[in-house]
């Protein structure tokens, strides 16, 4: 799951070692705040992926890494099966037209662009949960197998 860093000029998604190989995008993407447009969720990502991967990795309905070329200009996706995304058009970035992100904090993300932030980075669900726009809901602990019962003896 990427990270999504924001500061008073800038958001930053902050990519794994694994998304960056996936992807071959040799760093973290960086947007203007300024370029951004508009930002919607959705429950399905693939249907905002337009265009060829180039490059990129694509592995139909499993996973969608790398930039993706159109007629209508270059996108960057992350997207990971049928999760949770957020899709952010962009105008006058110097790279991509729109960032599609399989993220379960699209919502936070929304609420982090309306306040005015530091110009120190910080998580989105922290700036989220600062406001109190949002509830934070703690991560789910696994849960504990229990050990098999012992076959009664006869």
């Amino acid at each position: 799951m990427v990270t999504l860093l924001l500061d008073s000029t800038r958001l930053e998604v902050v990519l794994s070692g694994t998304e960056r190989a996936l992807s071959f995008h040799k760093g973290n993407v960086v947007i203007e705040r300024s370029t951004i447009t508009r930002v919607q969720l959705t429950d399905d990502a693939w249907t905002w992926l337009r265009g060829i991967p180039n490059p990129g990795t694509h592995v139909r309905g499993v996973i969608a890494m790398g930039t993706w070329r159109s007629a209508g200009g270059e996108d960057f996706a992350l997207i990971r099966r049928r999760r949770p995304s957020a899709v952010i058009d962009l105008e006058g970035h110097p790279e991509f037209q729109r960032i599609i992100l399989t993220t379960r904090h699209g919502l936070a993300l929304m609420q982090a662009l309306r306040v005015e932030v530091a110009e120190e980075p910080a998580d989105v669900v922290e700036i989220a949960a600062e406001t109190g726009t949002i509830p934070v809901v703690p991560e789910k602990k696994p849960r504990k197998k229990k050990a098999p019962a012992p076959a009664p003896a006869v």
